[in-house]
C-alpha cells in the first residue's frame, strides 16, 4: 500500500503533499506550518530551463548552486553524493600529527581548568584549527536564495555534506537522504563538564539566519558511522558529529514535515546560546513547525528550543538505548507539543520525555506514550519533581492543514516519512 493510500485508509484524507506536478516544481500548501507565512515557500519553482540543474557528484552540485546567483533555481540530485573528500589525511595542514596532539593535551599534561583557544597558530591546537578549516571549505556548501533541492529516486541525497542555509530567503530541500559529516578533526575542551569533551563541527544541515524553509521527506542520519563506533581518547567518547539540523541565528519561518531523524546523539538545536547578544537575534524569531516527522534511536534534542515559537504536533518519537529526551525546554521558548505519539521502551519512564533547562511554559495536550493518552507535563513533575514544568505556551498555533489523530501516528508515520516517499 503506498503513502497516500495509507493515510486516506487511516484518517480519510490525503496528506499535504502538492499534487499534480512534477515533484520538482511543488512548493508548500498554504497553512502547512511557519514555512507557509507570509509570501510563503516556493523555493526554485519558478526557475526557467537555464537554471534546472541535474547532479551527481559534489563539485557538480556546488557549480550548479553557484549557477545563476540567487535567481529561482532548480538541483535535482541522483544516487548519492559523496562529499567526504579523498581522506582525512588529505586535509591535514603541514605538521600535524594526532599522536603529538593527544601528547600534548593529555589532561594529566595540560590538566583540566583551562581550554585550548588560546594556542598559538603552530601548536597542535593551531594545527589542528587549521586543518579543520581545510576540511570545512571541502564539505561545507552553500544554498543561494530561491533554490529547490530535490533527490529523485529512492537512493538519492549527500554522504558527509554540510548544507549551509545562511542568510537567505525562499529554499526547499525534499526526497534526500543526508547521512552525517565526520568532523576529521573533533577539538578536546578539558573545561567542559568535568572530565572534558570532544566537541566537532559540521550538522548535515543549518539553517542560520535564514527565512521560509521547507525540509520535507528527508532522511537524517548517522548512517554507517554512528556513535558506537567512534573510539575514545582521554576516556570521552571522540565525538566526530555535531547535529543532523540546527535553526539558529534568527532563523525563522521554517516547516520540517514527513522527515526520518534517526540514530544520532544531539539532534536538532533551535537557538544555540542563552547569552544576551544571543537572546537579542533570537529574540522574537525561532518560529518553527515539525509534523508528520519520525524521530527514532535518538539521544536527545529533538527538538532542543530556546526563545523559538515551536508548533510540534503529529510526531512520532521512538526511544532507544541511551535515551536521554526528547524535548528540551529553554530560554523564553514558547513550545507546543500536541497530538504526538512516543513509544518507549522498558525502563524508560514518561516524565523523561520533556526536559527542563530553564523556566518556560508550553502546551502538551494530546500526546500519547505507547498507545496511551498521557499528560506529558504532569507525569513529568510527577516523575522529575526537581524540573517542575508549567503548562501554557502563551499562543494557539494556526498554521496546521489536517492534524491526524495521535493513536494512528505510528502507523502513518511510520511509513510514509523520510527519503524515497516522494514519487
Amino acid at each position: 500500500m503506498g503513502c497516500t493510500a495509507l493515510v486516506l485508509g487511516v484518517t480519510g484524507t490525503a496528506t499535504a503533499q502538492a499534487q499534480g506536478r512534477d515533484l520538482w516544481r511543488q512548493t508548500l500548501a498554504a497553512k502547512d506550518g511557519w514555512a507557509s507565512y507570509g509570501t510563503g515557500t516556493a523555493g526554485g519553482s519558478a526557475a526557467d530551463a537555464a537554471h534546472v540543474h541535474t547532479v551527481t557528484d559534489w563539485a557538480g552540485f556546488k557549480a550548479a548552486l553557484a549557477a545563476g546567483g540567487s535567481a529561482p533555481k532548480i538541483i535535482k540530485v541522483k544516487g548519492t553524493i559523496d562529499a567526504d573528500g579523498p581522506s582525512c589525511a588529505s586535509f591535514e595542514a603541514p605538521g600535524y600529527d594526532f599522536a603529538t596532539y593527544l601528547q600534548t593535551y593529555d589532561p594529566a599534561v595540560w590538566g583540566r581548568d583551562r581550554n585550548l583557544d588560546g594556542e598559538p597558530d603552530d601548536s597542535p591546537e593551531g594545527l589542528r584549527r587549521a586543518s579543520q578549516a581545510n576540511q570545512t571549505a571541502y564539505v561545507e556548501a552553500f544554498v543561494p536564495a530561491n533554490t529547490t533541492i530535490v533527490g529523485i529516486g529512492k537512493d538519492a541525497g549527500f554522504k558527509g555534506a554540510s548544507l549551509q542555509i545562511k542568510g537567505v530567503d525562499n529554499v526547499i530541500m525534499r526526497n534526500l537522504r543526508l547521512e552525517s559529516p565526520l568532523d576529521c578533526f573533533p577539538q578536546w575542551d578539558p573545561t567542559d563538564t568535568a572530565d572534558g569533551n570532544w566537541n566537532s563541527e559540521y550538522d548535515s544541515a543549518v539553517i542560520y539566519g535564514s527565512t521560509h524553509v521547507w525540509m520535507d521527506h528527508d532522511t537524517f542520519t548517522d548512517g554507517d558511522h554512528p556513535d558506537s563506533t567512534l573510539p575514545y581518547y582521554y576516556g570521552r567518547i571522540y565525538e566526530q558529529h555535531d547535529g543532523e539540523l540546527d535553526i539558529v541565528k534568527g532563523a525563522d519561518y521554517v516547516t520540517a514535515s514527513w522527515n526520518v531523524f534517526e540514530h544520532h546523539d544531539k539532534t536538532i538545536l533551535i537557538g544555540n546560546s542563552d547569552s544576551a547578544s544571543t537572546a537579542a537575534v533570537d529574540r522574537g524569531h525561532l518560529k518553527v513547525t515539525f509534523h508528520h516527522n519520525l524521530f527514532a534511536d535518538l539521544v536527545e534534542r529533538a527538538p532542543r528550543v530556546r526563545f523559538g515559537q515551536v508548533d510540534s504536533y503529529n510526531n512520532h518519537f521512538v526511544a532507544g538505548d541511551g535515551y536521554g529526551y526528547s524535548y528540551g525546554i529553554g530560554m523564553e521558548s514558547q513550545f507546543v507539543a500536541e497530538h504526538n505519539a512516543f513509544t518507549l521502551p522498558e525502563g524508560v519512564r514518561a516524565g523523561s520525555i520533556l526536559k527542563k533547562w530553564k523556566e518556560a511554559p508550553l502546551t502538551a495536550d494530546d500526546n500519547y506514550v505507547n498507545g496511551q493518552p498521557t499528560d506529558l507535563i504532569a507525569v513529568h513533575n510527577a516523575q522529575v519533581p526537581g524540573e517542575i514544568l508549567q503548562s501554557g505556551a502563551g499562543w494557539t498555533p494556526t498554521l496546521r492543514t489536517k492534524v491526524d489523530p495521535a493513536g494512528a501516528i505510528p502507523a502513518i508515520v511510520d511509513h510514509c516519512a523520510g527519503a524515497g516517499e516522494l514519487r
